[in-house]
């Protein structure tokens, strides 16, 4: 039943776009369908990404509030959270949204990397819809260079370097602009730059890339490609999406 609903919302679609791009494209080169198709699904998930980057904001703007929070009631668990969810009503921020992104490509990345493995093979071809056209055989090299069906180290690598850009972009503080601490935190670690916060996102920032070039290695090419569009396409959406959205000036506490 699972394997049913999967090929049909998610396998056969992608197959189809990937396969209809080939066709359709000049040179038929079957990493520039990818790409192609990335941006399609970039495109899709716009309002998700603008709702993550907006949500991991509002989060650096609080962290000085959290951290005042967790330390004042650190031997108070339950009383924590309560404050905690407390302030992300009040602030309307949800520390969940950030994963939403990622938890919707999950099926199309397993679509792709199920098109790559079986779809693009002859057999595969026949669960292409009436209207896409059958190009009977699919040569799997890009650029006439790299067979994306086998792993591709080089595309890995630019994977993690593109990745690393991404995570360092999105972590980094807002310009001088935000909110001073709260009285209670002012002057202690919660309030510096090295609180615990700070020190985890520092290492999701190496931590991420390196976790992605490893998994680039044993995977197909044209995964890895697709991973690399879409790293490029986010770091140009949070690039604009940043410039829009100054950190909010509070008064200084004195």
């Amino acid at each position: 039943m699972f394997t049913t609903l999967f090929n049909t919302i998610f396998f056969q679609p992608i197959l189809n776009l990937l396969v209809w791009l080939y066709v359709t494209i000049p040179g038929q080169d079957v990493g520039i369908a990818i790409i192609l198709l990335t941006v399609v699904v970039k495109v899709i998930l716009y309002p998700l990404t603008h709702l993550q980057i907006k949500q991991q904001r509002a989060m650096q703007a609080l962290q000085p509030k959290i951290e005042e929070i967790r330390k004042r009631l650190k031997d108070d668990k339950e009383k924590q959270a309560a404050e905690l969810m407390e302030l992300y009503k009040k602030e309307k921020v949800n520390p969940a949204s950030s994963c939403l992104p990622l938890l919707v490509q999950l099926p199309v990345f397993l679509a792709l990397f199920h098109a790559l493995q079986v779809g693009l093979q002859s057999q595969g071809l026949n669960m292409l819809y009436p209207f896409v056209p059958n190009p009977q055989n699919i040569n799997t090299l890009f650029l006439g260079i790299f067979d994306l069906t086998q792993p591709n180290y080089v595309l890995a690598i630019f994977a993690g370097l593109v990745q690393y850009w991404q995570t360092k972009q999105i972590l980094k503080p807002p310009a001088a602009t935000v909110s001073a601490p709260p009285p209670e935190v002012a002057g202690t670690e919660g309030a510096k730059d090295e609180s615990m916060t700070a020190i985890m996102n520092k290492q999701m920032a190496y931590m991420m890339p390196i976790m992605t070039v490893v998994i680039g290695f044993t995977l197909p090419g044209g995964l890895t490609l697709y991973w690399l569009t879409m790293s490029l396409l986010t770091v140009a959406q949070q690039s604009l999406a940043l410039k829009k959205m100054p950190p909010k000036i509070e008064p200084q506490l004195t």
